[in-house]
């Protein structure tokens, strides 16, 4: 399934808003990733273990995501966003979230 940050797919129509979809996952620090962010924080520089952890967090949001679209029938889901918030001291959520369509291709 198509998916994109912009208001349209280009080359598509939108003929149908089948409404907001969204994806969460909420990822807790490791034990281990927080004694060496830790360690890091003195010295500097980017925390890989934590970048890492994000980026997974993140695939999982989008992959929610889509599997609500998929489920309403969606060909796409245009104006994707992303935030983020802290759900308790050791715990954040990650949030994918935008608008379901349905696309019909454009007669050039």
């Amino acid at each position: 399934m198509q998916f994109s940050t912009t208001p349209d797919i280009p080359g598509k129509i939108i003929t149908e808003n089948l409404g907001i979809v969204a994806g969460n996952v909420v990822q807790s620090k490791h034990v281990g990733r927080d004694l060496m962010a830790g360690l890091k924080s003195i010295v500097g520089g980017e925390i890989a273990g934590y970048t890492e952890m994000l980026a997974d967090a993140r695939d999982t949001a989008i992959e929610r995501m889509v599997d609500e679209a998929k489920k309403r029938g969606a060909d796409a889901i245009v104006n994707v966003r992303f935030t983020t918030s802290a759900i308790m001291a050791n715990a954040s959520e990650i949030l994918a979230y935008g608008t379901a369509v349905k696309l019909q291709s454009q007669d050039k």
